[in-house]
């Protein structure tokens, strides 16, 4: 299957300007300045892409792809994503995650949810584990699920800071870093360590201790929902100096920004101000999660629900809010989460990669169409491609 994309404006995520793409099946085969149709070839399917600018498919590492949460008893455990929830909002890779429930959500649950997102039409791995140490794996050990199990690509998100982890120490966590290493080191897979950051005022000094005490890298920790509250936000400007990637979360409610969230648009402003590297900072949107709000004694007085469509809101805030270039802002959601996991085939918009693009319209960045492994998915803002129980 051959489709050739004329007229496009590309944004590689770096700027190529305008350009021809040729898709061939699901790669990337060409891109060039001018691709000519030859007369009496193969059928080709011709897409003008004029006024319309072509950005890599987004790639959202932190969603609860079964669903999470829980925090108000069974009733409250939120649903399944459906595959339309994430190409409509041009997300073409998934990383999925357990949470808080590591008992009614399990890694078996995890991966079959991930190839039947697969089937559907989009690139989905998983973590292996949940909050709570020891880590619930697959076959009883970390390194052996990430070594042989193909979706598996890391650990986590193991959960500190909070008043819902399981409280690990730094020798447990330098435990858990070492095992991903390892399995990461043998697989040719990032191994990378998703930690879940509460609202503790221990903040990271778990990662810090083992960092400090042992030879692990700080970059084999990937410390989420660093933007929750002011005082988190700071220690995550101090970890980021040192070398660590960040990472926000985009899903969010109204009585968060109000006892002090920092909305990821402004968050990732303050952290370019402070000559932060734009590739250590991801924006992840914790889709499918609870959301729970807690009074001071713990108790539970609201919950909502993850959701992905803000993943790129986010980033389009930054564009048309915040100054940042289309560019700059669009390597949260593709170029950085790609690197950081080692996922080769994604993220850039290059010849031999995936055909994973998301075309925007250039008069207010709104999705306009989504192709994923060089599928039409999405077109004028429509699904075309609907998941197996979706009407």
């Amino acid at each position: 299957m051959l489709t050739l994309i004329l007229n496009g404006e590309i944004y590689a995520p770096h700027y190529l300007g305008k350009k021809d793409l040729l898709i061939v099946d699901e790669k990337i085969g060409y891109i060039s300045d001018q691709i000519n149709l030859p007369e009496n070839f193969v059928d080709i399917k011709v897409v003008n892409a004029e006024g319309k600018l072509i950005v890599p498919g987004f790639i959202d590492s932190h969603v609860h792809i079964t669903g999470g949460g829980g925090e108000g008893s069974f009733r409250t455990r939120t649903p399944e994503i459906q595959l339309t929830d994430a190409t409509l909002a041009g997300i073409t890779t998934l990383v999925g995650v357990l949470g808080t429930d590591g008992t009614t959500r399990t890694m078996t649950n995890l991966i079959a949810k991930a190839r039947g997102l697969e089937e559907e039409g989009i690139t989905c791995y998983v973590h292996t584990g949940s909050y709570q140490v020891p880590l619930k794996t697959l076959t009883g050990k970390i390194e052996d699920d990430i070594i042989l199990v193909d979706k598996i690509i890391g650990a986590g998100e193991v959960a500190i800071a909070d008043h819902r982890s399981s409280q690990p120490t730094a020798e447990e966590m330098a435990k858990i870093a070492s095992a991903a290493r390892i399995g990461g080191l043998l697989s040719g897979k990032a191994g990378i360590v998703n930690v879940h950051v509460g609202d503790s005022f221990d903040h990271l000094k778990v990662i810090e201790e083992v960092v400090e005490k042992t030879d692990i890298p700080i970059r084999q920790f990937h410390p989420t929902h660093i933007n929750r509250n002011p005082h988190l936000f700071e220690e995550g400007i101090r970890f980021a100096k040192k070398g660590g990637y960040v990472d926000f979360t985009t899903s969010s409610i109204p009585n968060f920004f109000e006892e002090g969230e920092i909305k990821c648009s402004i968050g990732l402003r303050r952290m370019l101000d402070m000559h932060i590297d734009i590739s250590q900072i991801t924006f992840t949107s914790d889709g499918q999660a609870s959301l729970p709000d807690f009074d001071e004694f713990g108790e539970l007085i609201g919950l909502k629900v993850g959701s992905v469509a803000t993943l790129f809101q986010e980033v389009r805030d930054a564009v048309l809010e915040e100054s940042i270039p289309l560019e700059i802002a669009l390597r949260v959601i593709t170029q950085n989460p790609a690197t950081i996991l080692k996922l080769n085939q994604k993220g850039m918009i290059v010849e031999g990669k995936n055909a994973d693009l998301v075309f925007l319209n250039k008069e207010d960045y709104s999705i306009h169409s989504v192709l994923a492994r060089g599928k039409l998915m999405v077109e004028d803002g429509k699904a075309i491609v609907k998941g197996t129980f979706e009407k």
